[in-house]
């Protein structure tokens, strides 16, 4: 799975409201997840970010929330989502909430497709599309659509180790 951002964000607990540092992993596929460590192997959750996202708001525009002790409040982020559920971030500064608020609009709205070589067409990846293999692509077959930056490359089903 391709990592198009990954950094140490404070995320606040949807029922008791306590601060937890977490390592966050935003895939190519659209989701977020939040893991224990930077190896990204203990994942305690994930949220869905393609397509699910209302808006996201920075800074002083997150007026109902506090910012976790000794940090400031530009580093605040208040991501809405579509489903209804919120999720209250804290990144160390201001400049890292606006990349992370950037890295998540386009995961928002950026579609990514996959390349079938033996059907010769692309499709939309779907969420959490965890066994595919991602490849920087700058030069793709026109067809592949406006805005097509990624093309994924999966394993030959019909190849095995031993043969």
């Amino acid at each position: 799975m391709a990592l198009v951002r990954g950094g140490w964000l404070w995320r606040q607990s949807s029922i008791l409201r306590r601060w937890k540092r977490n390592w966050f992993a935003l895939w190519l596929d659209g989701t977020l997840g939040y893991y224990h460590d930077e190896t990204a192997q203990d994942e305690e959750d994930r949220v869905l970010i393609h397509f699910n996202v209302r808006d996201i708001k920075i800074g002083p525009e997150c007026h109902d929330v506090q910012p976790p002790e000794g940090r400031s409040r530009d580093g605040l982020l208040t991501v809405n989502l579509r489903e209804g559920g919120r999720l209250h971030l804290c990144a160390e500064t201001k400049d890292d909430a606006l990349a992370w608020k950037t890295a998540l609009l386009e995961a928002n709205s950026t579609p990514v497709r996959v390349y079938s070589p033996y059907q010769d067409y692309y499709e939309v990846v779907p969420p959490n599309a965890h066994e595919a293999t991602y490849v920087r692509s700058y030069y793709g077959p026109p067809y592949a659509g406006p805005g097509v930056t990624h093309v994924i490359v999966r394993e030959d089903p019909c190849y095995s180790a031993g043969a």
